[in-house]
């Protein structure tokens, strides 16, 4: 297992700039997430690390090493695809022992790396089986073990869950953690879906255009988003943004003044988005009123699409709800969990 440090790497396709100087500290044996919406530069970034693609400018290190002109394979590290990879024409175990055979590594040593990584997996019964002959799941297993078999230093994971169904995306998730947990190898992961990175990392890295717009534990991303824009990918329905100025009495929007717990000194009349996440909603009879547009039942939950003044929010209650679309409820949001950010910059101000 190793660290991994990138420093001030940058990357350019001729005179376009697609990564801007993006600098990470991944301690060993941490699990960390890149997420953002596509085209941020999050698997351009990975490449990087896998020497996939060149480096425009800074410095990746994997352990002690400063890995920039090594080739992939002298890095020690193992890569899992979006698509699987797999050599059709090659059963699971061979899959698996694909690299070490390429190593000419002793039979016996494949056997039990192959073995062992397949009993981790629950792959032993589909050993002798063609990748054709696999569901989607095993497949993915399968080359996760192939990365386990070699025992890097390093995982490097992209978009490992794109191509699966949500409930076999879900049990996926599990599985991958729980290998984490077990393993304890450093993994890098790239992802879109903000709720797999909740759920997965030990620190998330939120990226947008080639830079990093924030970083740490999950739920410090989801308490305190440092702007707007991480403030609205991290969190699923995303936070419901107000645009307003604040007042002496709370914050105004409108007609509406929304209860905010504490602004900074000396900002009455200050410009600014009032951020409330739908699920910090209350139902109260001392509430606001707002129309209820659609009501979306989950079980669990309700989701509530409604109109406050002539702004349109997303409210989640763990109450069941009879209201009906056209009908008025009374709704508070919670003074303790409401963010305030700047106008211009967008950065957080409370």
């Amino acid at each position: 297992m190793a660290s991994v440090e990138i420093r001030d790497v940058r990357k350019a396709y001729g005179s376009q700039q697609v990564i801007h100087g993006v600098s990470i500290d991944i301690q060993d044996g941490e699990f960390v997430i890149l997420v953002g919406p596509s085209g941020c530069g999050k698997s351009t970034l990975l490449r990087m690390v896998a020497g996939l693609e060149n480096i425009t400018g800074g410095e990746i290190r994997i352990g002690p090493r400063v890995v920039n002109n090594v080739a992939p394979k002298e890095r020690d590290i193992a890569m899992v695809f979006q698509n699987y990879a797999l050599y059709p024409h090659m059963t699971v175990a061979d899959n698996m022992a694909f690299s070490l055979m390429l190593k000419k590594a002793p039979k016996a040593e494949i056997a039990e790396k192959v073995n062992r990584a397949a009993e981790i997996l629950g792959l032993t019964p589909l050993l002798d089986r063609y990748p054709r002959q696999l569901s989607g799941g095993q497949r993915q297993r399968v080359a996760m073990g192939r990365a386990i078999v070699r025992d890097p230093q390093v995982f490097l994971f992209d978009e490992p869950l794109s191509n699966l169904d949500a409930k076999l995306r879900v049990s996926m998730r599990g599985e991958i953690k729980a290998l984490h947990q077990r393993l304890k190898t450093t993994t890098v992961y790239v992802t879109h879906d903000q709720i797999e990175a909740m759920t997965m990392a030990d620190k998330i890295v939120v990226m947008h255009d080639g830079i990093v717009e924030q970083m740490g534990a999950p739920l410090d991303l989801y308490d305190r988003p440092v702007n707007l824009f991480v403030a609205g990918f991290i969190g699923s329905p995303a936070m419901n943004v107000l645009e307003g100025t604040i007042d002496s009495s709370g914050f105004r929007v409108g007609n509406m003044v929304l209860p905010v717990q504490s602004a900074p000194a000396a900002s009455v009349g200050r410009p600014a988005y009032y951020g409330i996440r739908p699920e910090h909603f209350q139902l109260r009879a001392d509430g606001m009123p707002v129309e209820v547009i659609v009501v979306e039942p989950t079980g669990s939950e309700t989701q509530v699409v409604a109109r406050a003044g002539h702004e349109e929010i997303i409210c989640v209650f763990r109450e069941r709800i009879s209201a009906r679309p056209g009908e008025t409820i009374l709704v508070a949001p919670d003074p303790a969990l409401v963010h305030l950010f700047d106008r211009d910059s967008g950065r957080r101000i409370n």
